[in-house]
């Protein structure tokens, strides 16, 4: 049985996971929790894991999208090497909010597709790595 390993990271850390053809998902064009002043305070210390900065996440414009396009990567990747396990990266800058969501979701829907056999695991490579600074233009 083939094994479909996701991989969230961030990529100011320096040290991204490196395999052979991984299917790559950006996670970086969504809203990012340390970055709005509105959410900043509640959410910088919490991770893609709570609820909240799930919901935050997965509910910025194209979100589903980038979900939706992972996934059928990942599922065509299955049909074209039915044998061979998959590796996905998924990137933003810090390795804690947006890449853990979008792992944990995409790992959630192909666990509830019937005809995927392969055993999902999902690893949190920086998660518990310190917030980094916002590599936005005039912020710290």
């Amino acid at each position: 049985m083939p094994i479909i390993t996701i991989t969230s990271f961030g990529i100011g850390h320096h040290d991204a996971p490196r395999s052979a053809k991984p299917v790559v998902v950006d996670t970086k064009p969504l809203r990012n929790p340390p970055e709005d002043p509105a959410v900043r305070a509640r959410m910088t210390q919490m991770t893609g894991l709570d609820r909240d900065v799930a919901f935050y996440v997965m509910t910025t414009p194209g979100a589903e999208r980038l979900v939706e396009e992972a996934l059928l990567a990942v599922y065509d990747r299955l049909l074209t090497q039915p044998d061979t396990d998959v590796d996905v990266h998924v990137s933003c800058t810090g390795g804690r909010h947006r890449s853990v969501a979008v792992s944990e979701e995409l790992a959630s829907r192909l666990r509830a597709l019937d005809d995927v056999t392969a055993d999902v695991q999902v690893v949190h490579r920086h998660i518990d790595r310190p917030i980094l600074p916002s590599t936005k233009e005039g912020k710290a």
